[in-house]
């Protein structure tokens, strides 16, 4: 059962390593079939040149394991609790990918400076709040995923679909687990040029919403023209 999940997992994870965003055995993703409610998701620990599907461990959104002899992920409750809430999402990547990390370490929102950006997020990149001492102490990785989804409260994941866990990293989700690894691929990108431009000019302003919507609206919107027609 679930061959092509297991498969589409081990492929997203291979494709972070490939993007250069992990190193060693940093770094997951994972996947769900939202018609059974089965996770796949990354062993903990497991070094990248050692992935294979059948390694990809299966899990119900309660954390029970379906299949899989290997220790899932150690951020498993994380990806779960935004599985639980985030019910349009059907693949999510965490990494420490460099520039997007330094943003969430230094717990400022990205800022959409320009159309690169509004092309796949729709605003600034959100970072959560900073977590508490009992948060960290109690269900840390549970705790992330809940800091996250309240940072959401009036937020569309699927318009925004990035979030950076202050003190921490990135995660990022999409409708199926390559294209929460594109949506990561993109993130470090746009963290760089953002990154670029307040080193250029400090003061430099938001792109504005007359543009902001424009260039997120012809990729995303109902009226979506961009791209070529099936």
């Amino acid at each position: 059962m679930h061959e092509e999940l297991k498969r589409n997992v081990c492929d997203a994870n291979l494709e972070l390593r490939k993007r250069e965003l992990v190193i060693y055995s940093w770094g997951n993703a994972s996947g769900i079939d939202r018609s059974t409610g089965t996770v796949a998701i990354k062993p903990s620990g497991l070094p990248y040149d050692e992935l294979t599907p059948d390694k990809m461990v299966l899990l119900d959104l309660d954390g029970s394991i379906i299949e899989g002899t290997l220790k899932p992920s150690s951020d498993t409750p994380t990806h779960l609790e935004l599985y639980r809430n985030f019910e349009a999402i059907g693949g999510i990547c965490h990494t420490h990918s460099p520039t997007a990390t330094m943003w969430a370490q230094a717990c400022r929102a990205i800022p959409c400076f320009g159309t690169t950006h509004a092309d796949y997020f729709y605003g600034a990149i959100p970072v959560t709040d900073i977590m508490t001492k009992e948060q960290i102490q109690t269900d840390y990785e549970l705790n992330t995923g809940k800091a996250i989804v309240s940072r959401f409260a009036d937020i569309d994941p699927m318009q925004m679909p990035a979030v950076l866990a202050a003190k921490h990293g990135p995660f990022t989700w999409g409708k199926n687990p390559a294209a929460a690894v594109e949506a990561m691929v993109v993130l470090e990108q746009i963290a760089a040029m953002a990154l670029g431009t307040i080193t250029i000019n400090r003061d430099q302003g938001a792109i504005g919403n007359t543009l902001l919507d424009k260039h997120y609206l012809r990729k995303h919107g109902r009226n979506a023209y961009y791209g070529q027609k099936s």
